[in-house]
């Protein structure tokens, strides 16, 4: 596996390194510390992942995150900044990061997180599961079908369709239209929106 560091602090950039390589994928990991360079870089070669700070010179707030997806859509990005405003962190992940991890957050938090976005789910953090909750409510009241509960309980436990599918030795196809039911169900459109939805909501499943 081949990740991309982006970020303008040579410390950070290096502690960045030092934690990614205890991975035991980690076949390489390059670093840039601008988005021109880090373009250049990525253009070069093929990447798995992108680990990229919001703080770039001339590229204010998530700006980073959009011109990154718009260049490279296929490369999953992953945020890592000192912002914790639930509003930046929503805003990233809207914009199409696959998960969010501020730099306070301890290192085998950033792994986890990684080792997530690596299985095709989103990591979503704590600090943007922050909204007041809402009263609980059971699984039972969305009038999901049994297949869609399940479905959503391992949608919130992070796993992509492709994993769901394998789990529930369903189609992939059949995956797409039982999330597509469970997104409609909850009232949001996209997969991270069902997780922060669900916090709020205090959703439990019934057994």
């Amino acid at each position: 596996m081949r990740i991309l560091v982006v970020d303008d602090h040579p410390l950070m950039t290096d502690v960045l390194r030092t934690v990614l390589g205890t991975l035991d994928q980690v076949a390489e990991i390059k670093s840039a510390n601008d988005l021109d360079a880090a373009f250049a870089i990525a253009s070069a070669g093929e990447f798995d992942l992108v680990m990229l700070d919001l703080g770039m010179p001339g590229c204010s707030g998530v700006e980073a995150v959009a011109r990154f997806r718009e260049r490279f859509p296929a490369l999953p990005v992953v945020v890592v900044s000192g912002a914790s405003d639930p509003k930046v962190i929503n805003a990233a992940l809207d914009l199409g990061a696959m998960g969010f991890i501020p730099k306070s957050a301890p290192g085998e938090v950033l792994l986890q997180a990684v080792r997530l976005v690596i299985s095709g789910a989103i990591y979503v953090p704590v600090e943007a599961l922050n909204a007041p909750p809402l009263p609980p409510r059971a699984a039972a009241g969305l009038n999901l079908s049994p297949r869609q509960r399940e479905v959503l309980d391992l949608l919130l436990k992070g796993l992509s369709n492709k994993l769901i599918a394998r789990k529930l030795d369903i189609s992939e196809n059949t995956t797409k239209i039982h999330v597509s039911a469970v997104l409609d169900a909850l009232g949001v459109a996209t997969r991270t929106q069902a997780v922060i939805a669900a916090s709020r909501l205090g959703l439990r499943l019934d057994s």
